[in-house]
């Protein structure tokens, strides 16, 4: 396929991005260009105008807040494409591009009898995004089964590859959020996977839902099915309720601090991350402080999990922020804990 030969060929102005983020807040892109392959993505960072036009790399849109329009452009990563790289009697290693959907990948995985990325079904976004903050759910993170990745350096267009080590993933964190931040666009990535599956049912809520369902050897499709049904249960569908998941991270606290709130709050949950530290879930604190199902204006927070903020319908960036600032505050005055947006707040 000829590569377009001037940036001006590749671009769109003045871009409406309602429909490329999931809480469904209105703002433009005054340019926009939506890459289909690693030479095009390559071909615009050769552009020295692309690379310094204030770039943002977007995927699913599900983990972002446009504050306002954004002055620059906009990379809208759809790079598509699943291919097996290795394979041996154990694992198969999955080559996919940035651009795929993570949750239609963990199903085509599910149907190919590969196991290991089933606790991670239906999380919401694009495979590129999911080493940027090591997604996680049900007992397993991203890190687990990761392999490597490539990624284009946006300003050499050349491409590099990343292994764990190298990635320094961290609890919802790795080096793309932190000294690599905006440095790099992730154009494919590779997962280790199991041929011969051990289902991970190590997180309470899951084994629970398998001895209701009197599931005692559970495959990794139960695993799946049973993990799409718990987080229906708890989260909205984006395309009928405007969100973008859990809008803050679960705070981690010193022990000490934790002891002294769960002689306050004996209903307190806290998971252990090590000897030091112990991880709240941010839901609980904020249902605790009564905000769990509060409609405010056009946006609140979703009846059945307080951690998520809901557009209900034509809420403005200005709203969300306000909401999610009167929360932070509240917690903040009952249990002395700062919550941090786990969404990407732009502008």
């Amino acid at each position: 396929m000829p590569q377009p030969h001037s940036l001006d060929e590749m671009l769109q102005h003045d871009v409406e991005l309602l429909p490329f983020n999931t809480l469904d807040i209105a703002a433009r892109a005054r340019s926009f260009v939506s890459v289909r392959t690693v030479d095009q993505l390559r071909h615009l960072l050769q552009h020295d105008a692309a690379r310094s036009d204030n770039l943002l790399v977007l995927g699913g849109g599900s983990n972002i807040l446009f504050a306002g329009d954004y002055d620059g452009l906009v990379l809208h990563m759809a790079i598509k494409g699943k291919r097996v790289i290795g394979e041996t009697e154990e694992h198969v290693w999955l080559e996919t591009g940035g651009g795929e959907n993570w949750h239609r990948t963990v199903r085509y995985a599910v149907d190919q009898g590969w196991g290991g990325i089933e606790n991670l079904s239906l999380i919401p976004g694009t495979v590129g995004a999911a080493p940027i903050q090591n997604i996680g759910a049900y007992g397993v993170e991203l890190a687990d089964v990761f392999e490597e990745l490539e990624a284009v350096e946006i300003n050499s267009a050349e491409i590099h590859s990343f292994d764990k080590e190298q990635c320094r993933f961290g609890y919802r964190d790795s080096i793309f959020k932190g000294v690599l931040k905006g440095q790099y666009v992730i154009s494919k990535v590779v997962l280790k996977l199991d041929k011969q599956p051990r289902p991970n049912t190590s997180y309470g809520a899951l084994q629970s839902a398998l001895d209701q369902r009197d599931i005692e050897h559970p495959t990794i499709r139960d695993i799946s099915d049973i993990v799409i049904d718990i987080r229906n249960s708890k989260l909205p569908d984006p395309d009928t309720l405007g969100n973008a998941g859990s809008f803050f991270k679960n705070p981690v606290i010193d022990n000490e601090k934790f002891d002294r709130l769960k002689a306050s709050y004996p209903g307190m949950p806290g998971y252990p991350i090590d000897d030091q530290t112990t991880k709240v879930p941010a839901g609980w604190l904020i249902e605790e402080t009564g905000w769990k199902g509060k409609v405010v204006g056009n946006t609140g927070t979703y009846r059945q999990q307080a951690l998520v903020i809901v557009n209900h319908g034509g809420a403005t960036a200005d709203e969300i922020l306000d909401l999610a600032r009167k929360i932070q505050q509240t917690v903040g005055e009952q249990f002395d804990i700062d919550l941090v947006p786990e969404v990407n707040i732009i502008g």
